[in-house]
C-alpha cells in the first residue's frame, strides 16, 4: 500500500509540474486537458453473460444471494456482463467483483432494502473519515475493470418514513442523557484520534450509507442508469483511478444527497450526466482533517463536460473534505439552472481542514439562474474562524459563462488578514440579473482579473 501510495504520488507531482509550467510558457490548460482525456479508457469485458433469475431459486423474497453469486461467477470465470433483466429485484446490498459489468436491462429495477440488520460492515471513508460502517448498497474494495451500466433503475428506498432519513438525522439518546447520533460520534473518535479499526458503526447503530462506493478500485466505467432515493452521497469514488461516469441521471433530495463525490482520485471523466440533488451535484473531496493528512492523496485531473445541473447547492464543489489538495479540474458545456442552485462553483475548507486547490479552469457555462453566485468561496466554512492549517486556492479560471440570474459573481468569503484565495481570472462572460447593490463580495483575495466581461448590460472592471 504505502510503494502504490509513494507511486501515486510521484505521478501526480510530475503532471502538476507540467501543468504549472504551462502558465509560464503560455500553454492553453485545455490542450492538457485532451492530454488527461484520452488517458481514462473505460474497461471492457468478455462477451459473456450472466443473467441473475438463472441463480434464483425462489425461496428467498430478496434477489441479493442470486445477484452476488452470479458476480462472484462471472469474475471467477474470467469477466463478462450480469444481466438485470426486466422486471422488479428486491436485494440487500451488491458486492461488485473484478472483471464483471453489471447490467440494467431497460425497465429493471433494482430496489435495496432498508433493513440495516441485512447489511454487512465494511471499510470506507464517511465525509472524509475512515471507518467501517454498513455496505453501502453497491460496494467495491480493490477490484479492477469494474462497471455499473444499462438504463435501468436503482432505488435505495431512502424516505422520510424510514431509518435512512429521519432517524439517523434526528440522533439516539445516549446513556448520559446526551442527544447525538452516530455521525456526530464519529466525528468525536476523529477528534479524539481514535485508531481506524476501532470506528466500527454496525447493524442499528450504523451511519447511513453511500449509494455506490468504490473504494481502491481501478478501471471504472458507470452509465446510463437512474439513481434516485439514496440514503447519502449518491456516487463515492475513494482512493480510484481511471473513472469514466456518462449519461448516468442522479435524481435524490435526501440529506447530503451529493450527486457523485470523487475523493482522492485520478483521472476521472464525469460527462453528459443530469443531477437533481439535495447537496452539491458534484463535490471533489481528499479527506478530513488528520485523516485527510495521513493519506494525502490529492483529487487530480478531473473532467466534467455536457453535464446538466438542476437543484443542489454547488454544480460542481470542491471540498469541504479536501485536506489532500485538489488540482488540475476542467469543467466545460455544462447547463445549470434552479432558482434552487445556490451556486455555480464552489469551493470550501477551513483552518481545520486545511487543503490546497489549485488549476480550476471552467468555460462556456450556461446558467438559466442560481440563487447565490457564479463562484462561491469559503475558507471559513462551518464558521470555524481560526486553526493551524490555513486552505490556499488559487489560479482559477472563468472564461465564456452566460448568466441570467444570481445574487453575486463572486461570493469569496476569505481570511480579513490573509489573502488565501489568490488568482482569479473570469474573462468573455456576460452575467446579467446581478444583485444591484454588490455585484461581488470580496474578502481575503488578490490578483482578480477581468477580462471582456459585462455585468448586467454594462462592461465590468
Amino acid at each position: 500500500m504505502r510503494l502504490d501510495k509513494i507511486k501515486m504520488s510521484v505521478s501526480l507531482l510530475v503532471f502538476t509540474v507540467s501543468l504549472s509550467s504551462c502558465y509560464y510558457k503560455k500553454v492553453d490548460p485545455w490542450d492538457k486537458m485532451i492530454e488527461v482525456y484520452e488517458q481514462i479508457v473505460p474497461p471492457t469485458f468478455p462477451d459473456k453473460n450472466y443473467v441473475i433469475t438463472d441463480y434464483y431459486d425462489g425461496k428467498d423474497s430478496l434477489y441479493t444471494k442470486a445477484i452476488n453469486q452470479a458476480i462472484t461467477e462471472c469474475s471467477v470465470q474470467g469477466g463478462g456482463k450480469v444481466i438485470i433483466p426486466k422486471g422488479i429485484y428486491p436485494t440487500a446490498p451488491i458486492r461488485l467483483k473484478s472483471n464483471v459489468n453489471l447490467h440494467l436491462a431497460d425497465s429493471a429495477v433494482l430496489k435495496f432494502t432498508t433493513d440495516y440488520n441485512l447489511f454487512d460492515t465494511v471499510r470506507t471513508r464517511l465525509e472524509g473519515i475512515d471507518c467501517y460502517n454498513i455496505s453501502p448498497l453497491i460496494y467495491a474494495y480493490e477490484e479492477v475493470n469494474i462497471a455499473i451500466t444499462g438504463n435501468g433503475i436503482m432505488d435505495g428506498q431512502a424516505d422520510r418514513s424510514n431509518w435512512f432519513c429521519d432517524e439517523r438525522i434526528r440522533g439516539v439518546v445516549q446513556k448520559d442523557g446526551k442527544h447525538t447520533n452516530e455521525k456526530t460520534l464519529l466525528y468525536e473518535m476523529k477528534e479524539d484520534s481514535v485508531p481506524f479499526d476501532k470506528r466500527v458503526f454496525s447493524g442499528k447503530s450504523s451511519i447511513r450509507p453511500q449509494f455506490i462506493n468504490l473504494y481502491k478500485c481501478k478501471n471504472i466505467l458507470l452509465e446510463g442508469f437512474t439513481i434516485n432515493r439514496a440514503p447519502f452521497w449518491l456516487i463515492h469514488p475513494l482512493l480510484s483511478e481511471n473513472v469514466t461516469i456518462r449519461k448516468v441521471k442522479m435524481q435524490s433530495h435526501g440529506y447530503n444527497n451529493d450527486g457523485c463525490d470523487p475523493e482522492s482520485c485520478n483521472n476521472v471523466l464525469i460527462e453528459d450526466c443530469d443531477f437533481d440533488t439535495g447537496d452539491d451535484c458534484i463535490a471533489i473531496k481528499s479527506g478530513r482533517d488528520e485523516d485527510g493528512r495521513f493519506w494525502n492523496i490529492p483529487s487530480e485531473n478531473i473532467i466534467v463536460r455536457n453535464c446538466r445541473m438542476k437543484d443542489g447547492h454547488a454544480g460542481v464543489a470542491i471540498g469541504s473534505e479536501v485536506t489532500g489538495g485538489c488540482r488540475n479540474v476542467w469543467v466545460e458545456n455544462c447547463r445549470m439552472d434552479s432558482p434552487e442552485l445556490d451556486r455555480i462553483i464552489r469551493i470550501k475548507s477551513n483552518a481545520i481542514r486545511g487543503g490546497e486547490v489549485e488549476n480550476l479552469f471552467v468555460r462556456n457555462i450556461f446558467v438559466g439562474e442560481c440563487k447565490e453566485s457564479i463562484l462561491g468561496i469559503e475558507m471559513k466554512y462551518w464558521r470555524v474562524e481560526k486553526g493551524p492549517y490555513l486552505p490556499y486556492f488559487h489560479n482559477i479560471y472563468l472564461e465564456n459563462i452566460i448568466s441570467k440570474k444570481s445574487q453575486y459573481v463572486l461570493h469569496l468569503d476569505g481570511f480579513e488578514d490573509k489573502t488565501q484565495i489568490q488568482d482569479i481570472f473570469i474573462k468573455d462572460c456576460v452575467f446579467d440579473g446581478v444583485g444591484e447593490s454588490t455585484i461581488n463580495r470580496i474578502i481575503g483575495a488578490d490578483n482578480i482579473r477581468f477580462e471582456n466581461v459585462k455585468v448586467n448590460g454594462k462592461m465590468y472592471k
